[in-house]
């Protein structure tokens, strides 16, 4: 690791997760609003089953991937904050990396086991995976439930990062963005 940059493989993993978040969190919003009843009226039953199931293999990508970027960054460490942080931008920025790091390995989880308890399969692309829990309804609505939240929550965190990239990026200009950037 470059003394002022993550790893490569750090910051790889940190798009490809955006992306599958980003997208896991569309397909949420649609659950959300339409329900399965609007979506299948909306989308078709293929279209349907097909958005269920790529966002629950996104889910399941997210948990692996989240994983493998915590092994990474325990073993690879972080580059040291920049010396343009105040200290409260300092807490602010920790604070809401680690609440992302917690957040994203519990969020996919609680859809394994809200899934598996309302008795639906939980695939990965065109395997089934074994559920977490035996089936019972009101668990399930429970779990969902909480889900919800921790998507709200994920999403939340997202503004968040996104604003201080922004601000660290157009206002203080102090190269915080090529951190966590592909190239450059």
């Amino acid at each position: 690791m470059q003394d002022d940059r993550y790893s490569l493989p750090q910051r790889w993993l940190h798009w490809i997760i955006a992306l599958l978040v980003l997208a896991a969190l569309g397909a949420g919003t649609l659950f959300f609003t339409l329900g399965f009843d609007g979506l299948m009226k909306t989308f078709g039953g293929d279209l349907t089953n097909a958005i269920y199931k790529y966002h629950k293999t996104a889910g399941v990508l997210v948990l692996a991937l989240m994983l493998l970027r915590l092994v990474l960054r325990i073993r690879l460490g972080a580059p040291p904050k920049p010396d343009s942080l105040t200290p409260p931008e300092r807490i602010l920025a920790t604070g809401v990396q680690h609440l992302l790091y917690v957040m994203l390995i519990a969020l996919p989880i609680l859809g394994w086991a809200a899934t598996a308890a309302g008795g639906y399969p939980v695939e990965f692309f065109n395997w089934t995976l074994p559920g977490l829990l035996a089936k019972d309804p009101a668990l399930s609505e429970t779990l969902f439930a909480l889900h919800g939240l921790a998507a709200l929550a994920v999403a939340g965190l997202i503004g968040l990062h996104i604003a201080g990239a922004l601000r660290h990026w157009l206002i203080k200009k102090d190269g915080v963005m090529r951190r966590m950037s592909l190239f450059g």
